[in-house]
């Protein structure tokens, strides 16, 4: 069963179980479609906080886990109706821009040299390209705090590993076909590592631990190795202070 509400930037409303709704948007990675997804959940957070248990966005999508004994789910799906027409206010306003020093290639980025090869590249043009973009946090997922980030350049875009490796480390910054993230924290991993963030990008000492949230754009600045020793040194001493600046943008504007 579904619901499609008026309007060709209005969602489609599925059943996803008795006690939540999947929320679809235009099925596109698109900087405009993942604001719309995350104004419906500020909205849904605002009108609707004691109704919901939890919202999970996606790319183009929003899961919404709501309490049957306050909403039914044609209320649910009213409630989602109703917001719809709201949306294109509550999605303009300001972003920010963290700017995030990377030391790429080396032992910071083994598999740097496969991206360059894959794509008919010399090592330094994959360093430029990756370090030129300004990347959309779409979401967050797969380890706390993982972004996923929209904007990579096709030129460099780099199928993932055939077989993940057992540790990925932390700062990790990485490419898998044509998406680009980073490991906030050790872990396993398939996706290509191009390079290294010296300073903890999970860190419970800072008042936000996870740092970069959805809806947030990220600029990589390449640094050399010396300087990736002193900024991970006076990070171990206390948080280092991350650049970011705030741009008023539309939800409708291109990344």
């Amino acid at each position: 069963m579904r619901m499609r509400p008026e309007g060709c930037l209005r969602p489609v409303i599925r059943t996803a179980g008795d006690q939540a709704v999947l929320v679809e948007f235009e099925p596109r990675v698109d900087p405009a479609v993942t604001a719309r997804v995350l104004a419906l959940e500020r909205w849904l957070e605002e009108h609707a906080a004691q109704g919901i248990y939890e919202c999970v966005p996606g790319y183009c999508t929003l899961w919404v886990a709501y309490n049957p004994a306050v909403y039914s789910y044609a209320q649910i799906c009213g409630l989602i109706e109703r917001s719809a027409g709201q949306l294109d206010s509550t999605v303009t306003g300001h972003t920010r821009t963290l700017e995030i020093p990377v030391c790429y290639g080396g032992e910071f980025g083994p598999d740097i040299g496969d991206v360059a090869a894959h794509n008919g590249l010399r090592v330094e043009e994959v360093i430029e390209i990756h370090a030129a973009g300004e990347y959309f946090v779409h979401f967050t997922g797969f380890l706390p705090g993982f972004p996923f980030l929209g904007g990579l350049s096709s030129r460099i875009a780099t199928p993932r590993m055939p077989k993940p490796r057992q540790a990925v480390p932390a700062g990790s910054v990485g490419i898998a076909g044509e998406q680009t993230g980073y490991y906030p924290i050790t872990s396993p991993g398939g996706w290509r590592l191009i390079g290294r963030i010296p300073i903890r990008m999970y860190d419970p000492r800072r008042e936000d631990p996870f740092i970069v949230h959805e809806g947030d754009r990220i600029r990589f600045v390449s640094i050399t190795p010396d300087e990736f020793t002193d900024l991970k040194a006076m990070d171990d001493q206390a948080p280092w202070p991350i650049p970011v600046r705030y741009t008023r943008v539309s939800a409708y504007e291109e990344v």
